[in-house]
């Protein structure tokens, strides 16, 4: 007989400086979302660069999710210049990040980008983004107000429409609803085999999926992590990526 196990799904961590130390740091609501929503087991995997054995972290993998980070993916991985020194950078975390979507993907393995994971994902499909979304023409201020309250940061401020028969709509169930917007940042060229599932009044992508994946391959650009439980679109897309984790794991049990 078959048991089933809590899925593990791999958050890489940020690399960070806190006082005079680096650490390797995971965003609480991240965690919890995995938990709550998803109902697996998050693994906080360090930002190590290209240290990493990427085929011994996939070995352990039920799911991956990307969190999105107050730093940017370094322009270099799409062939530009960095436009503003002052932003920050996380290489360490590029290092590892780059190389494991594609790899989770072709192996099958479900993942979830958010904000800056969903910017990594087009990047490691050889997509490249806006520096600066607000400095283009058309485009909106799609960043978080200059406030402390966190509940102002993560105010629901303009809709997304997903696009009829795609996979966002089929999960959430919804042709629009209205999301977070908390990036500077945000797709210029779409990534190569990479489909839009959903798009800001401005014409901005806002979610994309893997076309043709053996699996779950969703990002979003905004947080569907913040008030999770309360917010049915954002519970959606956890719920079907935990889903997509469950039955990987049962793939793996009767590979075994």
């Amino acid at each position: 007989m078959i048991q089933n196990h809590t899925p593990v799904v791999l958050l890489p961590a940020d690399s960070r400086q806190l006082g005079d130390h680096p650490f390797h740091v995971a965003g609480h609501k991240y965690v919890n979302a995995v938990v709550q929503a998803a109902q697996a087991l998050p693994l906080i995997i360090p930002a190590l660069g290209s240290a990493h054995d990427v085929a011994a972290l996939l070995e352990v993998a039920d799911g991956i999710l990307l969190p999105g980070a107050v730093s940017n993916v370094h322009p270099s991985h799409f062939d530009q210049a960095v436009r503003d020194p002052s932003l920050p950078l996380d290489p360490e975390r590029d290092g590892l990040t780059l190389r494991l979507i594609r790899a989770a993907v072709e192996a099958g393995i479900p993942v979830l980008g958010i904000c800056r994971g969903f910017q990594e994902i087009n990047v490691a499909f050889g997509g490249s983004l806006h520096q600066a979304v607000h400095e283009v023409a058309g485009k909106a201020d799609h960043r978080e107000p200059d406030v402390q309250a966190l509940e102002e940061q993560y105010a629901q401020v303009h809709t997304v429409c997903t696009v009829a028969g795609g996979q966002l709509a089929a999960i959430t169930g919804c042709s629009e609803f209205m999301v977070n917007s908390l990036h500077g940042q945000g797709i210029d060229r779409l990534g190569a085999g990479l489909v839009a599932e959903a798009y800001a009044p401005d014409g901005l992508i806002e979610a994309i999926s893997v076309a043709g994946a053996k699996s779950f391959a969703l990002a979003v650009q905004w947080h569907p992590e913040w008030n999770v439980m309360n917010t049915p679109p954002y519970l959606a897309i956890f719920r079907a990526f935990g889903a997509a984790c469950q039955a990987r794991v049962l793939q793996r049990s009767i590979g075994n």
